[in-house]
């Protein structure tokens, strides 16, 4: 049974400039599974550089980072791990006892999945997307053996930045583009303006052999509804959202969860 909030009890906290509820209610949840006297909650800031050095004053163990403060929070931060100097991105900071340390747990989880799926490493991707999740998705793809790829962004710097980085191709819209495996990056498919939107032409949907989108609510989106439609095998954000955040939380605790554990507070955090 999970101990009652008091002095003793560890605090955990994610920053986005819109944040959401799943990250608090899986990991809250998983507290309660495991009896972990810890609690999770969600913010966000005006001021970053306060923000992390209340996460240091004060003890915070974790803090799960999202846009836009993914690289702006670098310089913040007393060191790197692998996972976040390899890309130049944060979406999780570990406090021990004072030393902030980024990581990325969203490429480790892109980085299991691509491992998981069948998608031809031989055969050439297009991802939407230039953000700090594009530049995860982008580094795992390079990481998974995915040697040939073309970056999608309106915004033509940023755009033919991550291409460079990584050596891929770059273009201004997904128009006449098709490819084996179509990954979206993007908000296209979220609540609001682009909520019924695909963010691929149906051509290139019936043309793709995999179809990959990292947008965790809905799970399935309009690009994955008709990806499903025509009988592909697609990577949800919601098991991206579900991994990275179990490899927040075994950081944070020093705990791993079981399959069914997980699995419960993944669909708690649907909820």
């Amino acid at each position: 049974m999970k101990p009652p909030i008091g002095r003793d009890t560890r605090l955990c906290m994610s920053l986005a400039a819109r944040p959401g509820n799943f990250g608090s209610r899986f990991h809250n949840r998983l507290y309660e599974l495991l009896g972990l006297d810890y609690v999770y909650k969600a913010f966000t800031t005006t001021d970053l550089t306060a923000a992390i050095g209340g996460i240091r004053a004060l003890g915070i163990r974790g803090c799960a980072i999202s846009m836009p403060f993914k690289e702006a929070v670098i310089p913040l931060l007393d060191g790197l791990d692998p996972s976040a100097a390899a890309i130049d991105s944060v979406n999780t900071i570990v406090n021990d006892d004072g030393v902030l340390t980024g990581h990325n747990t969203d490429y480790s989880a892109v980085r299991d999945l691509l491992a998981a799926s069948d998608a031809d490493r031989a055969a050439p991707f297009i991802l939407r997307g230039s953000g700090g999740m594009a530049k995860a998705v982008a580094a795992a793809l390079r990481d998974s053996g995915f040697a040939t790829g073309t970056i999608v962004a309106r915004n033509e710097g940023a755009g033919r930045a991550l291409a460079g980085l990584y050596g891929y191709d770059w273009a201004a819209d997904v128009a006449g583009l098709t490819a084996p495996l179509l990954v979206n990056v993007t908000p296209i498919g979220m609540a609001g303006a682009d909520a019924d939107a695909l963010a691929f032409p149906p051509e290139a949907i019936a043309a793709c052999a995999t179809a990959f989108d990292v947008v965790a609510i809905p799970a399935e989106t309009p690009f994955l509804i008709a990806a499903r439609a025509a009988g592909k095998p697609v990577v949800t954000g919601e098991q991206v959202a579900t991994l990275q955040a179990l490899a927040q939380f075994v950081l944070y605790t020093g705990v791993t969860p079981t399959k069914a554990q997980v699995a419960d507070a993944a669909a708690f955090a649907r909820g």
